[in-house]
């Protein structure tokens, strides 16, 4: 019994002795892939977002302009799809794919700003077809509804772009802590 734990130790030993082993080529593929829908999907949810405008002769123009919420929709897009671009580049570099916390802590970061952009858009797209009482904010999309139909195309697009950096962060971390040895039992350690 005792040459069995000594043989396991010695494997997870010499096991992590060695370099990190890189990530299945099927786990590299769909992180890829992930990237990549990335790029036409930030710049669909960007041209969308920023080409949005309608008049309306009792109220005036409304554009994207208008609601600082959509400016920060259009900027995480912008930095989601470059990113995205560069990193897919930089994943079949030979030097950089045994470097996992060069994609682990941008994607983290990346779906946590894509959360927060979501939902703020959300819940201007709330205010616009409900309005808010409380504050006597009325609905805007009776008034506006070519305004109000493209946005919810953009943000539909914008939340696929969200998937796919939560799945990235997943992908990533599982890339970086694979590289350790999973934590010894205290039980099988102990003296029997």
């Amino acid at each position: 019994m005792r040459d069995t734990n000594n043989t396991r130790e010695g494997e997870r030993n010499g096991s992590s002795k060695h370099q990190p082993q890189e990530a299945p080529m099927s786990l590299k593929l769909i992180d890829s892939c992930l990237r990549l829908i990335v790029i036409p999907l930030s710049v669909v949810t960007i041209w969308l977002t920023v080409t949005i405008h309608q008049s309306n002769p009792d109220y005036g123009n409304l554009d994207y302009n208008s609601i600082m919420g959509l400016k920060y929709m259009v900027g995480v897009s912008a930095i989601c799809g470059v990113y995205a671009l560069l990193s897919t580049i930089s994943s079949w570099v030979t030097c950089l794919v045994f470097k996992a916390w060069l994609f682990f802590v941008p994607d983290q970061v990346l779906a946590y700003l894509m959360t927060t952009s979501v939902a703020g858009a959300t819940e201007i797209l709330y205010l616009l077809n409900k309005g808010d009482k409380t504050v006597t904010w009325s609905e805007v999309c009776s008034s506006y509804p070519h305004f109000c139909s493209k946005l919810t195309i953009a943000l539909g697009f914008h939340v696929f772009v969200l998937f796919s950096f939560l799945l990235l962060s997943v992908i990533s971390a599982y890339r970086a802590f694979s590289v350790f040895d999973p934590p010894c039992d205290s039980q099988t350690n102990g003296t029997a």
